[in-house]
């Protein structure tokens, strides 16, 4: 018998804008002791299924059952389901730190989830709460019991997450993203850790994510969504080894994972219809190769030899894209160089570089410690290591917006040192960055012209008409509609977004543009739209990058050289092939064997299909 079994599960909810149909129908199950993931692009409904599930969403209007050992959770009053939000079904959420309280101490926080739900000592729930700690691994968990969220790194307020979501021996936890933005050793030691909880107290894990080599190494059994629907579901290596549907192939299309170095990923065209007036048909449709009249009205569901089962008029397989060709215009009058192949010559160098922090009246904190590191023109340098390890303090050293304690720091062989102000204004320039979070970086109370303008603006370099010009030119160039340059950026898609910081840095005609983290929270297609992107703008106008990444696949397949950074130095550097087919350093091993896992399933699996339910007789998967 399941453990949990949606049927036929319908979310509506209310807004300003009209209903907004956030699930439509979605029906599936899962087993105890199974790790069953969820996949889809952001706004497929993943997160507001669970959460509505869970009574985490107060203005859902919610139809169908979802059935937990028996009981239907939509049936339950507030009451019913505090009983068993905790004790009986926990979750682990995206962003622990938003999730713990600042002010309160970890361990206080443990100990008030056992209370509410147990009738145990202070001195008992204690003594659980630093049992627990231990189990996931937190060092000297006894001091660190009293430790505040921000004491801890991202990685470590996970496992703290992870152990308040386990302290009560829940049947089901939900973890809902929960190493999107950590390193790959953090990553795998937190799948790992889910992994053996569910194998020692025999909890089921259902686990949602955009992430496909993250599902691939962990989960039994996966189901993909699309705009509220359920698409396909199966057993992991089936669904990825022969996708039945086309946009469970066009996920693995886009995934770096998947795709050899060098060659050019092939993005989902166009984007996710709107969920507040969806059509009858299949909601894909619009973007899906395999359209045909049938898609109009609703799919059958298809079921396969192999257990698959796939939402879709489709009766072969997906069809097979070719690469897309660049989307570049050269005939874009943008004075931004000149193509250049990657080559000896050094724009940035460092030599020596030490730079210390004040901590308190006497200790002082070594971030970067004697690094040597040349970067090339026309190269991509990818620059990775586990959090902390002083990457992007390294990054902002070079683009001279932190100042060395030590070692000298040269651009186009000029000593940054010894510059003027005026020259360091002009440096400016040259050099510019793209930032991890594209929502966190944009005004959120300016227009997007004004925003991509500004580097026009403080340099003095135009005004007027012509900056508008120039603008509009920005924007066509990394693929946004010219004449969206008044809106706000809350208007415009994660994707989008990181387009209009690709756009901004791009305004004065740097020589060397930093991306730190620049699509660690993009979904897989719009991930491969702006590394196709990168890719394109490179060739055409002879960029140069320093490339930061925790995502091993993606820093492979874009760079050309690798340096590794841990502890604050550069402990391996070389051509990217070498680094992952030879590493010398022990340090790189141990991160190349927390990505090991990230490969891709064997193609060319045969199945015969078994029934096909028309759509007005569905019953739960």
């Amino acid at each position: 018998m399941p453990i949990l079994e949606v049927q036929n599960l319908t979310v509506r909810i209310p807004t300003e804008d009209g209903t907004v149909h956030a699930v439509q129908d979605v029906s599936f199950s899962v087993e105890p002791g199974e790790f069953f993931g969820i996949v889809g692009e952001s706004g497929s409904g993943k997160s507001v299924m669970v959460q509505s599930v869970m009574g985490l969403v107060p203005a859902a209007e919610t139809s169908g059952r979802v059935l937990f050992d028996g009981v239907d959770l939509l049936a339950l009053d507030d009451k019913g389901l505090r009983s068993i939000r905790g004790r009986a079904i926990s979750m682990v959420f995206q962003d622990p730190l938003s999730s713990l309280h600042p002010q309160y101490t970890i361990g206080w926080q443990i100990v008030e989830q056992i209370q509410a739900h147990e009738k145990v000592s202070h001195a008992e729930a204690k003594a659980r709460a630093i049992e627990m700690l231990k189990k996931v691994k937190i060092p000297n968990a006894e001091k660190r019991f009293d430790s505040y969220p921000h004491q801890f790194s991202g990685g470590m307020r996970q496992r703290v997450m992870i152990a308040m979501a386990l302290v009560l021996k829940p049947a089901l936890v939900i973890a809902d993203e929960p190493t999107t933005a950590l390193d790959s050793t953090v990553q795998a030691q937190i799948l790992d850790l889910l992994d053996e909880m569910r194998r020692e107290l025999g909890t089921t894990i259902l686990m949602i994510s955009h992430d496909l080599g993250v599902l691939r190494r962990v989960a039994d059994r996966v189901m993909v969504m699309y705009a509220g629907r359920r698409m396909e579901t199966g057993a992991v290596e089936a669904v990825f080894a022969a996708p039945a549907h086309p946009y469970t192939a066009g996920l693995l299309r886009s995934s770096s994972f998947n795709r050899e170095p060098g060659t050019r990923l092939i993005p989902i065209a166009g984007k996710p219809p709107s969920l507040l007036a969806p059509g009858p048909g299949c909601p894909f449709a619009a973007r899906c190769p395999d359209v045909s009249a049938a898609c109009s009205a609703p799919p059958p569901i298809r079921r396969y030899d192999d257990g698959v089962e796939a939402q879709c008029w489709l009766e072969e397989a997906p069809s097979e894209l070719a690469e897309p060709a660049s989307a570049i215009s050269t005939a874009i009058d943008l004075e931004l160089g000149h193509a250049t192949a990657p080559a000896e010559v050094p724009i940035a160098e460092v030599s020596g570089l030490e730079l210390s922090f004040a901590v308190g009246k006497r200790a002082e904190a070594h971030v970067l410690k004697g690094i040597d590191l040349t970067v090339r023109r026309g190269e991509t340098l990818g620059l990775v290591g586990e959090s902390g390890c002083g990457k992007t303090t390294l990054a902002r050293v070079i683009a001279g917006l932190e100042l060395p304690t030590g070692g000298t720091v040269t651009f186009d062989g000029r000593d940054v040192a010894s510059l003027s102000k005026r020259e360091w204004r002009q440096l400016r320039t040259q050099v510019q960055l793209v930032f991890q979070d594209p929502f966190g970086s944009l005004n959120p109370r300016r227009r997007v012209g004004s925003i991509i303008g500004d580097p026009f603006r403080i340099h003095k370099v135009s005004s007027g008409q012509e900056r508008l010009r120039s603008v509009q030119q920005l924007m066509e160039l990394v693929g946004l509609n010219p004449e969206h340059y008044n809106r706000f950026p809350s208007q415009f898609s994660g994707g989008q977004r990181q387009r209009i910081g690709i756009a901004r840095a791009l305004a004065l005609n740097p020589e060397l543009i930093i991306l730190d983290e620049p699509v660690s929270a993009l979904d897989v297609s719009i991930q491969a739209q702006v590394l196709n992107l990168l890719d394109d703008l490179q060739k055409e106008f002879g960029l140069t990058y320093l490339f930061i990444s925790h995502d091993l696949s993606v820093v492979r397949h874009v760079c050309d050289r690798i340096a590794v950074m841990d502890g604050g130095r550069i402990v391996e550097l070389g051509d990217a092939q070498s680094i992952y087919e030879r590493p010398q350093h022990e340090f790189t091993k141990v991160l190349l064997a927390a990505a090991a896992r990230e490969v891709a399933p064997e193609r060319g699996a045969v199945r015969s299909l078994v029934e096909s339910v028309p759509a007005g007789e569905r019953v739960a998967a």
